[in-house]
């Protein structure tokens, strides 16, 4: 977090949960719990919408540069007002309030002191060694806390706010059981073909996206029986919104993402979260499009912001019906 608060705030004081019960319940139930990212009120506002209509978990997730974006202090006061919203829905769901690829120790501990009920802490890039003791340093910490922790093995391909690789690099099993050991973390994030952003693949005219290395995760299945593998650049890049984006003068060329079918099939393993972000951004960059192209006289914001936020709660609604299997389960 870019700012400092004067007091430590408990998750729990917010209505908030860790993610401990959620991952063991989803694993035992073959689905996997949404992880949505948002950067303002509205997208906020859909996702809760779109948990609670379904009565499904949900982890709310915000990046660095979201903290920065929407003020460290603000967002802490969105997490209870989401939390109130859902409240006054009269469907009680679990929500976490997640650290998304958090860069550094410090950033880490500063969220688990302003109220942030799980972190991720993302050293992936660094030689094995040192990613073990930049994880074990954030878990030592967050368990004293009550805090979960999600560390990373391998490295996705792709940009999405401050993360950024140009090759990816596969999980390698065979590292798994060390670095859990070592680290102590709750649960893994692994690369078996996902990537962050809404161009995750260069396909070229007549091919197809490859399909995920699920004999990588079956693998690491093995060396960590019940243990919960998170996946990362999980949008699937739904293709609606991109065509209406470039119908209504914006340019997403060769904008292909995750097929739902292997989300599913993933979901029903020991994948247990998986995040989604590209998705939600193309949901409402779409449909703001849509209502400037067609009523280009509009102007106040409600007019816009509005529609693009019940087409996130469509999207949301989706995903964990068809897609995670989460509705029901909270």
């Amino acid at each position: 977090m870019t700012e400092t608060m004067t007091e430590t705030i408990k998750y729990a004081e917010l209505g908030l949960v860790n993610t401990r019960d959620m991952f063991k319940k989803a694993m035992e139930g073959g689905y996997a719990i949404p992880a949505y990212n948002f950067n303002n009120m509205e997208q906020l506002q859909g996702i809760i919408r779109g948990c609670s209509e379904t009565a499904s978990p949900l982890i709310l997730q915000a990046s660095g540069s979201a903290i920065k974006y929407m003020n460290s202090t603000f967002l802490i006061y969105m997490a209870m007002g989401a939390v109130t919203m859902i409240k006054e829905s009269g469907i009680s769901i679990p929500v976490a309030l997640h650290l998304d690829h958090g860069s550094s120790f410090e950033m880490a501990r500063s969220c688990i002191d302003n109220g942030f009920s799980s972190v991720m802490i993302d050293a992936s890039h660094e030689p094995f060694d040192e990613n073990i003791r930049i994880t074990k340093a954030v878990v030592e910490y967050a368990h004293t806390q009550d805090v979960t922790v999600e560390g990373e093995l391998g490295v996705l391909a792709g940009v999405e706010d401050e993360v950024s690789s140009e090759v990816s690099h596969y999980t390698r099993p065979e590292e798994v059981e060390e670095f859990v050991n070592a680290t102590g973390v709750d649960s893994l994030a692994i690369a078996i073909g996902t990537s962050h952003g809404a161009y995750k693949f260069k396909l070229k005219p007549g091919e197809t996206v490859p399909p995920l290395r699920f004999d990588i995760l079956e693998e690491i299945e093995k060396r960590l029986p019940g243990f919960p593998i998170v996946l990362h650049g999980a949008s699937s890049v739904v293709q609606e919104y991109v065509e209406t984006i470039n119908r209504t003068g914006g340019r997403m060329e060769r904008a292909v993402g995750i097929p739902e079918s292997e989300l599913r099939k993933a979901a029903g393993s020991a994948v247990c979260k998986i995040n989604i972000d590209s998705d939600g951004r193309l949901a409402i960059t779409a449909t703001i499009r849509k209502v400037f192209a067609e009523k280009p006289e509009e102007f106040d914001p409600r007019k816009y912001l509005g529609p693009a936020r019940e087409e996130l709660v469509k999207m949301v609604k989706h995903k964990n019906e068809n897609v995670l299997g989460s509705a029901g389960k909270a």
